[in-house]
């Protein structure tokens, strides 16, 4: 039967099967790719070590993995963003200015929802508003304000104190009968809109 194989096992009569290399009995050398490890420091794609499904059925080696879409395997902590609390506190104490923040905000937003009152609209939405300006307030005066901090500690300040006053000033100014009258603002709209 010389060097042909059949063509039951898919390769052909030259010798190779598809897409292998020369039919010689000289290892082919494939580039070198580091190793990522998954959750629980286990290799990625499974224990075997390699990505799921590679060489089960043939044993051959496996084809060499790009690098251009590689994964981010970790962020920097953002200052501040450590534990609120000591690690011994239980986990709500320890995330309690973003508790603080989201429970003031859901108050807001249950008032707004539900309408107990004449007004409630604009109540609610100034308790949201409060909520973000004191997340503001908690990241600047906080050290370790733990999931409160998303982005560098100035550009946080500026992001919730900036929306939490727009919110409270549009509430402030919400037709009917606001209770913030700012006349340079209905210039600006019919300025606009014309």
């Amino acid at each position: 039967m010389g060097a042909g194989r059949s063509p039951a096992d898919g390769t052909g009569t030259g010798g190779q099967a598809a897409g292998a290399g020369p039919a010689t009995d000289e290892p082919t050398v494939e580039p070198a790719v580091e190793p990522t490890e998954g959750p629980a420091g286990e290799p990625a794609g499974g224990p075997a070590g390699g990505p799921a499904g590679e060489g089960a059925e043939d044993g051959g080696p496996a084809p060499a993995r790009s690098r251009r879409f590689s994964l981010t395997r970790d962020t920097a902590r953002p200052e501040g963003g450590g534990r609120a609390a000591s690690g011994d506190a239980p986990a709500p104490a320890r995330q309690w200015p973003l508790l603080a923040v989201l429970c003031t905000a859901g108050a807001g937003l249950l008032t707004v929802a539900a309408g107990p009152f004449d007004q409630a609209f604009r109540i609610g939405a100034m308790l949201i508003g409060v909520a973000l300006l004191a997340g503001a307030v908690l990241r600047w005066v906080v050290p370790s304000v733990g999931m409160l901090a998303v982005r560098s500690r100035f550009t946080d300040i500026v992001t919730y104190g900036l929306m939490g006053a727009l919110i409270v000033l549009l509430a402030l100014m919400a037709q009917p009968e606001p209770w913030l009258h700012a006349p340079f603002l209905q210039d600006v709209v019919h300025f606009t809109i014309r």
